[in-house]
């Protein structure tokens, strides 16, 4: 209540966004622009924080999807002169670290996976399986890149020539995004932008995140001991909390188990 009496002085607030999942698009869990849209607003406005802290646990997943967040993120940020602190959990990879660039200080657990600071795509070839069980596709259409990585057709170079330009275009946004972010607290003399991942330490060694932090002793050490955590997150159907789950739902989480198990986790 104080908070809002103009002759009162408040205990500090910091607003705390739980970011923890794949990023995409598909299935309830996983992390879209779309559904954080009105949970980033509402921390970032209700009871005026005097921080927003990110609680990232993510092994990545669509890059448009976390240049979304992060952007979201970020002008919120600056409108509202709200600084913003990243405390990584498992692991912030990929698209899980653009979402922790976004913050103005990262921190991590000494065994915390970090980086992975590159673009990949991977699919597969069945075009051999069919052929053996006699089994013919026809394929028709108008454009000849319509049907560009067809994975029932031979792989066709130009198509690979193709993709990896786009690859290599969103990679660009990657570390362009990261350097802008990071700035001089990046160590030139490493090749940093390779796909690699450090653990803890040595992420902090390269610039890739400032110390080694839990988030509750962190922000008491900086706002003192009577500061208030307000938590915000998406919210799970009714279905979800009932343990209910559709097929979508499940193929999701099989997707996002395997994102997660590529770096042992």
């Amino acid at each position: 209540m104080k908070r809002y009496l103009p002759f009162m002085k408040s205990d500090p607030l910091v607003a705390v966004i739980r970011l923890s999942g794949a990023i995409g698009t598909g299935g309830r869990g996983s992390l879209s622009d779309e559904a954080l849209a009105p949970v980033i607003e509402k921390a970032f406005s209700r009871g005026k924080p005097d921080a927003v802290a990110l609680q990232i646990n993510s092994p990545g997943g669509s890059p448009v999807q976390s240049s979304l967040i992060g952007a979201r993120i970020s002008r919120l940020a600056q409108e509202k002169n709200v600084p913003v602190y990243a405390f990584v959990e498992d692991v912030a990879a990929s698209g899980g670290y653009w979402l922790a660039a976004a913050a103005d200080e990262i921190y991590a657990d000494d065994s915390s996976v970090l980086g992975s600071i590159g673009v990949i795509s991977a699919g597969f070839g069945a075009h051999v399986f069919l052929a053996r069980q006699g089994i013919e596709r026809r394929v028709h259409t108008a454009g000849k890149s319509k049907s560009m990585l067809d994975p029932f057709q031979p792989q066709d170079e130009a198509d690979v020539a193709r993709l990896k330009s786009m690859l290599e275009q969103i990679h660009i946004n990657f570390i362009r995004h990261v350097q802008q972010r990071r700035g001089d607290k990046l160590d030139d003399s490493k090749d940093l932008f390779a796909g690699d991942i450090w653990i803890g330490s040595a992420a902090q060694e390269v610039g890739l995140i400032d110390g080694i932090a839990h988030l509750v002793p962190a922000m008491k050490a900086r706002f003192g001991d009577k500061v208030k955590f307000r938590r915000y997150g998406p919210k799970r159907g009714w279905m979800s909390r009932f343990g209910a789950s559709l097929a979508t739902d499940a193929l999701a989480g099989i997707e996002e188990r395997a994102e997660f198990a590529r770096y042992g986790l």
